[in-house]
C-alpha cells in the first residue's frame, strides 16, 4: 500500500528521465533548432526567436553574478552596452574585423568590470544594487552627452554586417544561426562550469561566505571572477545586438533593460541555467504575444509576473531541481539515481 502511494506521489522530472532518453532527445532538439528557419517562414516571428535566444544568453551571464556569485547588480546594461558601443567604434573608427573587434572589447570590458567589482565586494544586497544602479546611469549619462564619440542620442547607425571567411553574415537566417551557436556555446559553457569545482566553490560563497572561508576558500576572488565572467558574456551579447539590429542608441542600454535581465533570472530561478533560457523566452516573447491586447499587455504582464513570485518564489526552475543536487542527495541515502523521491 505505501509503495502504490509513493508511486501515485512520484511526479514527472527531466532529472527522472533514463540516460537513453536524454541521449535522444538532445539530437532531436538539436536538430530542431537547426530546422526551425525552414519551417517559420514568417520574418517577425524569427526575429522574436533571436532576441529570445539573445536574452537567454544575457540571463545567463547575469545568472553569472546573482545566482552564483551572490551579488545583486542592477547595472549589467552597463556591460552589454559597453560591449556593443566598443566593438562597434573599433569597427567604424579603425575598421577592424568584427570577431577581432569583439575579442578587444570583451577584455577591455573584463578589466573595467573587476575595477567596478573591487569597490562593492564589502557590500551586500540593496547596496550592491544601488551601486551598480549609479553606474549604469552613469554610463547611459556618457553615451547620451559624448556626442564626438558617441553621436549621443542620435546613436550610431548603418553599423557594418560581420563576415568570415568571406562569408557576410546578414539576414534573419544567418543571424538565427549566429545568435543559436552563441547559445549553445554559452550553454555547454555554464553546464561545464555548474559542474566543476570552480562553480561549487562560486556557489558555495553564494550560500554563505563565512562559512566557505571557513572551507578555505576565498570569497572575495570568487565574487570578483563571477562579476568579470558575466560581463565580458554580456560584452560578447552587446556586440551581437550592435551588428544585428544595424545601429545602437542610448535607449537601447537604458535602466529598463537591466530591470528586464534581472526579472528574467528571477523568474527563470537564480542559480539556473535552464530556468534563465525559460524566463528569457517567456519575458522576451510575452510583450508580443499580447500586442493584440496593447492596451492591457503591461497590466497582464505584470499580474503574470506578481503571481509567480507569490507561488513560485524560487522560479520556474530554480536550483533545487539541479540534477548534481539529486545525485548527492540519493546517495547520502544509498539510492541510485531515479528511485524513491528527493527531499
Amino acid at each position: 500500500m505505501g509503495k502504490e502511494k509513493a508511486v501515485k506521489q512520484k511526479k514527472f522530472s527531466l532529472n527522472s528521465l533514463p540516460a537513453y532518453s536524454k541521449m535522444v532527445l538532445m539530437p532531436v532538439l538539436v536538430l530542431a533548432l537547426i530546422a526551425a528557419p525552414a519551417v517559420i517562414t514568417n520574418k517577425y516571428m524569427l526575429h522574436i526567436i533571436i532576441l529570445c535566444s539573445m536574452y537567454s544568453c544575457l540571463a545567463l551571464s547575469l545568472n553569472m553574478v546573482i545566482g552564483w556569485s551572490g551579488q545583486f547588480s542592477l547595472g549589467h546594461v552597463t556591460f552589454y552596452g559597453m560591449g556593443a558601443y566598443l566593438s562597434t567604434l573599433l569597427v567604424r573608427s579603425l575598421g577592424i574585423n568584427f570577431f577581432l573587434a569583439t575579442l578587444t572589447a570583451m577584455v577591455i570590458v573584463g578589466i573595467f568590470s573587476a575595477l567596478l567589482c573591487m569597490p562593492t565586494l564589502k557590500l551586500r544586497g540593496d547596496y550592491i544594487a544601488l551601486v551598480t544602479l549609479g553606474f549604469g546611469e552613469v554610463f547611459r549619462l556618457f553615451i547620451s552627452n559624448a556626442v564626438a564619440i558617441t553621436r549621443g542620442p542620435m546613436g550610431i547607425p548603418n553599423i557594418p554586417p560581420p563576415s568570415i571567411f568571406g562569408f557576410e553574415i546578414s539576414g534573419k537566417t544567418a543571424y538565427y544561426y549566429f545568435v543559436l551557436i552563441l547559445l549553445i556555446c554559452f550553454t555547454i559553457f555554464m553546464v561545464r562550469f555548474d559542474n566543476s569545482g570552480f562553480g561549487m566553490s562560486m556557489m558555495a560563497v553564494n550560500e554563505d561566505d563565512i562559512a566557505a572561508t571557513s572551507l578555505g576558500i576565498n570569497p572575495v576572488k570568487f565574487k570578483l571572477w563571477g562579476f568579470v565572467m558575466g560581463g565580458v558574456m554580456a560584452a560578447l551579447m552587446g556586440s551581437f545586438y550592435s551588428v544585428y539590429m544595424g545601429m545602437i542608441g542610448p535607449s537601447s542600454f537604458d535602466y529598463g533593460e537591466s530591470i528586464k535581465m534581472v526579472s528574467m533570472v528571477v523568474l527563470g530561478g537564480q542559480g539556473s541555467i535552464a530556468g534563465s533560457i525559460l524566463g528569457a523566452f517567456l519575458l522576451a516573447a510575452l510583450p508580443e504575444a499580447l500586442r493584440a491586447f496593447s492596451d492591457y499587455r503591461m497590466v497582464i504582464y505584470g499580474a503574470a509576473m506578481v503571481i509567480m513570485m507569490i507561488f513560485r518564489p524560487e522560479g520556474i526552475y530554480g536550483r533545487n531541481k539541479r540534477t548534481r543536487n539529486l545525485y548527492k542527495i540519493k546517495a547520502m541515502r544509498g539510492e541510485k539515481h531515479g528511485e524513491g523521491t528527493a527531499g
